[in-house]
């Protein structure tokens, strides 16, 4: 049975890494380094890490490392450390700056583009305590106003005033930051489409009017980051894609994207 895709154990063959009985700690160091890559250099948490790879805290604890943090640390970063909580007005004033640099409130993708480049600049879910898009702009609007900002206030204005037509026209959807979305897959015929929605059912329903064989809904995934978790899974089945977000999926391919709830 080959295991290795580009020289690393493929995340698609776990469990016949696992029935083989070799989860060595070199495969498992190798998807530290894997899936801190796709997470912009930083390594993932204990839980997100098993929801990534399916990978246990018993085929490491106990027998290649005592703590998660010293599984880290072979693999060549620093350990996770507790970061103090931003304030409303640290939060506010970097995405002021942000809405500055573009000359527009950002969206989304925006927002999770610039924490890439910067990893100074607050995390996409850490503006969710302030509710939606909408909501946040006009926090933004009101505290730009009481710095004498009113350049950038009404930059965050025009988002609200925008938001509802920018919706009614068809544009694609955007969840609000922080809240939970789905990436679905979907197969219509032979072939399967991955994309996501913040309304699972009323996607469907329009799908299924646009296509020529019937379509349905086969799983979903809850995630606070669709459009990264979209992207990811379009990356995995790269090879299978056939036009746009449709793919013809194997058996093992289906049963890797089920095997995931959470994102």
């Amino acid at each position: 049975m080959e295991l290795l895709y580009n020289g690393v154990f493929s995340t698609s063959n776990y469990e016949g890494v696992r029935s083989a009985g070799i989860m060595t700690k070199e495969h498992i160091l190798s998807e530290i380094r894997r899936t801190a890559s796709a997470n912009g250099g930083a390594p993932l948490g204990l839980d997100r890490f098993f929801a990534e790879t399916g990978i246990k805290k018993w085929d490491w604890h106990g027998k290649y490392w005592a703590r998660w943090s010293d599984a880290l640390k072979e693999a060549g970063f620093p350990p996770n450390q507790l970061i103090a909580a931003r304030t409303r007005e640290d939060l506010l004033d970097n995405l002021a700056a942000l809405v500055r640099e573009l000359g527009h409130f950002p969206v989304e993708g925006e927002i999770r583009l610039k924490r890439r480049s910067d990893r100074n600049f607050p995390s996409h879910s850490t503006f969710g305590k302030f509710g939606g898009m909408r909501a946040l702009s006009a926090e933004l609007e009101r505290f730009c106003r009481d710095r004498g900002e009113n350049d950038l206030a009404e930059l965050c204005a025009a988002t609200a005033k925008n938001d509802h037509a920018e919706n009614s026209e068809g544009a694609p959807e955007e969840s609000a930051i922080g809240e939970l979305a789905y990436v679905y897959l979907m197969k219509s015929g032979r072939f399967y489409k991955i994309g996501r929605t913040n309304a699972l059912g009323r996607r469907e329903r329009e799908l299924v009017i646009q296509l020529p064989e019937a379509a349905k809904v086969v799983h979903s995934i809850k995630t606070d980051d669709p459009a990264g978790i979209e992207e990811y899974w379009h990356r995995r089945f790269h090879d299978r894609r056939k036009n746009g977000e449709w793919f013809e999926l194997t058996a093992q391919d289906l049963s890797a994207f089920r095997r995931r709830k959470f994102m």
